[in-house]
This record gives C-alpha cells, sequence and structure tokens, in this order.
C-alpha cells in the first residue's frame, strides 16, 4: 500500500496523461488510491489536467474528509468498488468518449449481455481487466449506482455504467490506468465495427486467455 505523498503524486502524474491524450475533458473523471487512512481521492469539480498535489481530498475509511478540499461526490462509487475488491489499490472513473458511447447504447440492443458489455475483438482487455460489465443508469452520486457497481466488482474489474461511462479497478495505480486505456481502446473498436461482419474471439479463446490472465 503507498503512503500518501505517492499516491498524490502517482494521481497527478496519471491524471495528467488521461487528460492530454483526450481521454477526458472539463471536470467530468476522478482518480484515487487506496493509503492506510483511507483514499487519496480527486476533489469534487477538478480537472484531470490542473490537479496539485496539495488539493486532493484524503478521506478516512468512513468516508470523513481528513485533508485537502472537498471529495468528489462519487466517492461512495470508488468505495463500494473497493469494498468488494479488497486486493485492489486504485480506481479510475472517466466519461471518455467510446467507453461512454458503448455505454449509452440499449441493453438488450448492440450491448448483449449485462455481464459481458464490450465485444471481444482482440485479446488485450480480457489480459488486462477480463469481463466488463454493464449496470442500469443512476444519477451520478447516487447510492444506487455505488450498489449496483458493488454488485458486480467483486467479478468484473471494469463496469460500464449506462448513459454514464466506464470505472476500473486494479491493483496498482498503473494497472487501472493501463486498463482504462485497453477498455476506451476495446470501446471504440466495438463502435467502428457495429454492423460490420467482425470476426469476435471465439469463447474458447477467451476462456483460455481468462486463464492464463485473470484478474
Amino acid at each position: 500500500m503507498l503512503d500518501e505523498s505517492i499516491a498524490k503524486k502517482k494521481i497527478v502524474t496519471y491524471a495528467k496523461s488521461i487528460f492530454d491524450r483526450g481521454l477526458t475533458s472539463g471536470a467530468s473523471a476522478n482518480m484515487s488510491v487506496r493509503i492506510a487512512e483511507g483514499w487519496v481521492i480527486t476533489p469534487t469539480n477538478t480537472c484531470f489536467g490542473f490537479l496539485e498535489e496539495d488539493e486532493l481530498s484524503v478521506v478516512d475509511h468512513q468516508g470523513n474528509l481528513l485533508r485537502g478540499a472537498k471529495p468528489s461526490k462519487e466517492f461512495l462509487l470508488h468505495q463500494a468498488m473497493y469494498a468488494a475488491r479488497p486486493g485492489d489499490t486504485c480506481i479510475i472513473h472517466l466519461h471518455s468518449t467510446y467507453a461512454t458511447a458503448l455505454s449509452c447504447l440499449a441493453m438488450d440492443g448492440a450491448i448483449e449481455h449485462a455481464a459481458n458489455a464490450v465485444p471481444t475483438y482482440t485479446p488485450y482487455l480480457t489480459m488486462r481487466l477480463g469481463v466488463i460489465a454493464l449496470v442500469p443508469y443512476f444519477s451520478p452520486g447516487d447510492k444506487e449506482l455505488a450498489s449496483a457497481v458493488g454488485k458486480v466488482a467483486e467479478n468484473h474489474a471494469g463496469v460500464l455504467m449506462a448513459n454514464h461511462g466506464p470505472i476500473v479497478s486494479a491493483k496498482t495505480a498503473e494497472d487501472a490506468f493501463y486498463g482504462m486505456e485497453e477498455l476506451e481502446e476495446s470501446c471504440k473498436l466495438a463502435m467502428l465495427l457495429q454492423g460490420a461482419s467482425a470476426n469476435r474471439l471465439t469463447d474458447l479463446q477467451i476462456q483460455t486467455l481468462r486463464a492464463k490472465f485473470s484478474k
């Protein structure tokens, strides 16, 4: 588990990279890292491109603010995912374009199943995150959204929230960062290949990948 200073440096570094490459815009994303006291999380209404270490929110295990600015309204969402994945130390939530676009498609339409929300065209999403779940729409910051994500998070390191966007949990900040990148790229492929006669990986190929690279 990271100490507070290193956690803050990682959040600022990875958040700026995410912003600089256009994976998020405005004040539309949040990231947290687990520390001994609780979590470091990005403050509410802050932009990933201009974060400062001193302003990052430090909250205890009950969600009480210890230091820094007011935490993201999505703190409950992060807390629920950490509770389901006690071995993980970092969570990233974005409104990245392609993952959010895919999350807006009807659950019984292009997204074929809530427990397998992103079509598997390449091995890399399975290798990074495994199968991606989809949960119904709830308002940002809503306790019901946190509950819905918490219910699927034990078996899904990546989740699409309908009409909202993606959230990824991982054992390290680096893994969460790479996992989110791969999820966005996989959603981009899914959107670009809509209606095309494209080959997906077979169930056996996916099972082999999951057995070798299980998250």
